[in-house]
């Protein structure tokens, strides 16, 4: 998808667009009316801007969108955010069987702590790098998490974005 044509698209088309990139449905809709974006920069910068300016809900609603780190069963979601997320989480799919099991308890363990989803971005990450960073969050105050796991949503934003820029616009049938 080129810019012109994101900027072409009608509000709703824009914001499901948006949408694929970061799962907080506010974020996608001012993220449709920002438009148009002279430059991809400026709409990285307005995706951060606006992101910055939520609510720790709508970060809530973000990382209910995304499967669980290491989660084979992924999301249940279908489509290319699916795909991207699968992709995103392939360092965490070739693991031992005792590896995932502490990805497994780990994540329990988290949300049973904070209450959502571990949230990392995972792109070029092991899954050793991973259960290590899930385990050492383990630790933070809930007020820091919070922050820590919308920095980490903010930087697969900005990935999803770098994809959606980058792959081949379908031609409606």
């Amino acid at each position: 998808m080129t810019l012109h044509e994101l900027n072409a698209l009608t509000s709703d088309a824009a914001a499901r667009e948006f949408l694929r990139c970061c799962g907080s449905s506010r974020w996608a809709r001012a993220m449709a009316a920002a438009r148009p974006f002279a430059t991809i920069q400026a709409m990285t910068d307005a995706a951060d801007n606006i992101w910055n300016g939520l609510e720790p809900r709508d970060w809530l609603e973000a990382f209910g969108a995304h499967p669980r780190i290491g989660d084979a069963e992924g999301s249940g979601r279908s489509g290319r955010s699916e795909a991207w997320a699968q992709q995103e989480q392939s360092g965490a799919r070739e693991v031992s069987d005792a590896v995932r099991e502490r990805l497994r308890n780990a994540n329990r363990a988290y949300e049973a702590r904070f209450g959502y989803i571990f949230i990392v971005c995972a792109t070029g990450r092991s899954a050793g790098e991973m259960l290590s960073n899930l385990e050492q969050r383990l630790a933070n105050d809930p007020d820091d998490e919070i922050r820590v796991a919308g920095e980490e949503q903010r930087k697969i934003m900005r990935v999803r974005m770098e994809k959606l820029m980058h792959e081949p616009r379908a031609t409606p049938a």
